[in-house]
């Protein structure tokens, strides 16, 4: 078998696994969404890298000693459709990694990360990517049952929440916050974020 090392190696219209992301080996940064390969940006900028140390730190105290468990990019998490049976990993053929995740069912994580849809998915969003979190992604999360998706505008500091209507299988707005705004977690309603702490250093 070919060790896959460089990007041009693989053929970018091609479909792929869960299998083969596995086999490869490359410096760049990649997602798989339903079989394709989706790049991902370059090094994130610093104000896109303070809002997650700030956020990983706010959730690591909240989360210590309880039953879910918060975790930063890079972190593979395999999705699947949620209408659809687990499969083997030959057949999985969505892995991304979220900026941050929280996961409650300690049956979803192995050594790999998280096979199965987190409660909670929070992307932050970087120029390079923002059109993938705000379409795809958003269809994509809905589709394999993540709960609750926050959306975090970094230049606009701005956050929109989205919570999972079990009806119909899409998002709607819950709420969005901006300025001085406290902004409250729907699955945990005693975590809040004070968005002027949350973009203190911008």
């Amino acid at each position: 078998m070919t060790n896959i090392t460089q990007l041009s190696q693989l053929d970018l219209t091609a479909s792929y696994s869960y299998a083969d992301y596995l086999t490869w080996r490359l410096n760049e940064a990649v997602e798989l969404i339903k079989g394709r390969i989706q790049f991902m940006s370059p090094a994130p900028n610093v104000k896109h890298q303070r809002i997650s140390w700030q956020l990983s730190g706010l959730l690591f105290n909240y989360f210590n000693h309880k039953d879910c468990s918060a975790f930063s990019a890079p972190f593979d998490v395999r999705l699947y459709d949620r209408n659809k049976s687990l499969v083997a990993s030959k057949d999985i053929t969505t892995v991304v990694q979220p900026d941050i995740c929280v996961i409650c069912d300690n049956n979803k994580l192995d050594e790999q990360g998280c096979n199965g849809a987190p409660d909670w998915i929070i992307e932050i969003l970087s120029k390079g990517t923002a059109k993938k979190d705000i379409k795809d992604k958003h269809a994509l999360y809905a589709e394999s049952g993540v709960t609750e998706y926050w959306l975090i505008y970094p230049y606009e500091e701005v956050i929109y929440q989205f919570v999972l209507n079990e009806e119909t299988g899409h998002y709607q707005l819950h709420n969005s916050y901006a300025g001085d705004d406290v902004a409250t977690s729907y699955l945990f309603s005693d975590l809040s974020i004070d968005l002027t702490m949350l973009f203190s250093d911008l």
